[in-house]
């Protein structure tokens, strides 16, 4: 999901652009408490893969015990997790999942482990009425398997932020060191204009911005479109896309509005000014999620 706001509106003022009327407010900030589901990622398990083996100790036949592990990886998949039903490989993560018999219901128990095989920790998922697990109906597997993995996923997230706060050189404990890209796309001077600006509001929030890849932890790359709509209107849209050096996209902020055609034809002034200053601060909230610090 990527979040979206309005540009603060331009006009024309002489030869000079000023941003929304005074009576708006405070200007709304992109991202301000809500990253998106793409910048969650790096919330997510630290390994490669997440290995969700057939469980043996679950209280179900070979074939069910089958289906409710593929069931698992596949929901745990929906929740950014890179998990596949598939026995540990060396390298992997692995999930390992139990059953008890408690008071009448089955609660399914699950263990992350590392690639060394040490228990990082467990979470239980809701219980099943004992008849209804034993049947091994689908419908019954299908529904505790997406019971379990928002916990599951919980969990992982838990067991990342614990690993960066005991790495004294993790993002955790030190600031991103961030790549600002030339801005591509903008009429005008605004290419280098926002990049210009973007460096400047962007350092000010803390990370260490740089011009150039190396060494880098994220690049911010700004595209800025622009397309005519009707009353002699330009829609005007920039993205801020957060990556790292891998090219994997970690998440994005959109700012969009119209404004009349030629407006930003020439140079931008206060206008990227405005555009930086309202977008940082969403940068800022993907770089702080992806460290693990949201």
């Amino acid at each position: 999901m990527t979040a979206r706001r309005r540009l603060p509106l331009l006009a024309a003022a002489a030869a000079a652009l000023t941003l929304l009327p005074a009576a708006c407010g405070d200007l709304p900030r992109p991202f301000a408490g809500a990253p998106g589901r793409t910048a969650r990622r790096l919330a997510q398990p630290p390994p490669p893969r997440l290995a969700v083996p057939v469980p043996t100790d679950i209280l179900l036949p070979d074939a069910q015990a089958r289906a409710f592990a593929a069931a698992l990886a596949d929901d745990l998949t929906q929740q950014e997790v890179p998990a596949i039903a598939a026995p540990v490989q060396r390298g992997d993560w692995a999930l390992l999942v139990t059953a008890t018999d408690r008071n009448g219901t089955v609660i399914p128990t699950y263990t992350v482990q590392n690639p060394q095989g040490e228990a990082q920790g467990s979470t239980d998922g809701k219980p099943v009425p004992v008849r209804d697990w034993a049947r091994g109906r689908p419908e019954t597997l299908l529904e505790a398997a997406a019971d379990g993995a928002p916990p599951v996923a919980s969990l992982l997230t838990q067991i990342q932020t614990a690993l960066q706060r005991a790495d004294p050189n993790s993002l955790y404990n030190r600031p991103a060191r961030v790549q600002v890209a030339t801005v591509q796309g903008a009429p005008g001077d605004g290419n280098r204009a926002l990049t210009t600006q973007m460096r400047a509001h962007l350092g000010r929030l803390g990370p260490l911005v740089q011009d150039s890849a190396d060494g880098a932890d994220f690049i911010v790359q700004g595209e800025v479109r622009t397309v005519p709509v009707a009353g002699r209107q330009v829609r005007v849209e920039i993205q801020w896309i957060v990556k790292v050096p891998s090219g994997d996209e970690r998440g994005r902020v959109l700012q969009l509005n119209e404004v009349p055609a030629g407006t930003l034809n020439g140079y931008w002034g206060e206008v990227a000014t405005k555009v930086a200053d309202e977008a940082a601060g969403g940068v800022k909230d993907v770089i702080l999620t992806q460290s693990g610090r949201r």
